[in-house]
């Protein structure tokens, strides 16, 4: 079985790939997009996996479901569709930052000055590798984007906080991805966004965004989350617009420039310093 930073990472690595699928093969309908997501994710896993929660943690589970799923999930697709895929991503790798002033202030857990230093060299990083000449601002998906990447720092955060709830990871996800789901379904009926024909490449897309893309990496994502903390998993997430890169020099014939290469470069560096940085906290 592999071990949980293993999988976050194939998680992260998988995220990648979202970017591509929302601007191309989704139909242009943000809550729509994430409230099919979140539900076919939810419907795999309780496929492999059915326990009801313990009488104590349907709160908690409301809360976790609407930050990691309702919020993240709505607030995602209206950024990507909005933005340049690079400029979205470092919003997102804005994660591990935020993450360690979070769990400074509610774990009470000081990060060291390497970890600091390890984060930002990321969200350097990042920005050599996606950023472009040109890349096209919106405020609404700015806005979305930043509160996007708040929302899943905060779940993850409270999720170290409060451990394990008693049942398997598998059920644990499912829940939280029902939960979200059904939040951004009503989201998505209030405002008309549910609107069709659908194409069968978009039917197909919307397989794949909801098992792929979905189920088996937030399975992934909060096993690692339980095992080893938010603080430790948060910067994987560094290789989401990575794997974007790659994909797009390799479906697309993209290819990086030297900048975006050292940039790669840079992303691997700071997470083996925060490796390091972790290890000897």
């Amino acid at each position: 079985m592999i071990g949980p930073k293993t999988g976050a990472a194939i998680c992260t690595i998988l995220w990648g790939f979202t970017y591509m699928l929302a601007g191309r093969w989704l139909p242009p309908h943000p809550e729509m997009a994430g409230a099919v997501r979140a539900v076919g994710g939810a419907g795999f896993l309780f496929l492999l996996s059915r326990e009801l929660p313990k009488a104590g943690w349907w709160g908690r589970m409301i809360v976790l479901g609407t930050l990691n799923v309702g919020f993240f999930f709505g607030l995602f697709f209206i950024g990507a569709m909005r933005l340049q895929g690079g400029v979205a991503a470092v919003f997102q790798a804005l994660g591990p930052v935020l993450v360690l002033l979070m769990a400074w202030a509610i774990l009470r857990r000081r990060p060291t000055g390497l970890q600091f230093f390890a984060v930002l060299l990321g969200l350097v990083g990042v920005a050599m590798v996606v950023l472009k000449d040109g890349a096209a601002i919106d405020g609404i998906g700015v806005a979305a984007m930043l509160g996007c990447v708040l929302s899943i720092s905060l779940g993850g955060v409270l999720l170290s906080r409060w451990g394990s709830p008693g049942i398997s990871i598998t059920s644990f996800t499912a829940w939280q991805l029902l939960i979200g789901g059904i939040e951004l379904t009503l989201v998505a009926l209030l405002i008309g966004d549910f609107q069709g024909p659908l194409t069968g490449l978009n039917i197909v897309a919307f397989v794949i965004l909801a098992i792929v893309l979905t189920g088996i990496p937030f399975l992934l994502w909060f096993r690692g989350i339980e095992a080893v903390g938010a603080v430790a998993i948060m910067p994987l997430i560094l290789l989401t617009p990575v794997t974007a890169l790659v994909l797009d020099a390799a479906l697309l014939q993209i290819m990086p420039t030297a900048l975006q290469i050292a940039g790669v470069v840079v992303v691997i560096s700071s997470l083996l310093i925060n490796q390091r940085a972790m290890a000897a906290r």
